[in-house]
């Protein structure tokens, strides 16, 4: 039961803290850590925690420049 718990708060912090910061790298490098901190726990439950960073990191990176972009169009 714990184990399906920790899969939709681990989302929550990554929506509530991704992408972080005023410049291009810190949101990018914020989305990135927060992306392999949750895809490593959730593909820690698959067995391979390792694959699952790579995967966080990569979406994370990407959601971190995508909002970057966004808010640099919005004047902010």
């Amino acid at each position: 039961m714990y184990r399906y718990a920790l899969i939709p708060t681990a989302l929550i912090a990554a929506l509530a803290l991704g992408a972080c910061g005023t410049t291009t790298t810190s949101r990018t490098g914020s989305g990135a850590a927060l992306g392999a901190a949750t895809g490593a726990a959730i593909g820690s439950f698959g067995g391979d925690a390792g694959k699952g960073a790579l995967i966080g990191a990569g979406a994370g990176a990407l959601g971190g420049y995508l909002y970057d972009r966004d808010q640099k169009s919005q004047g902010r």
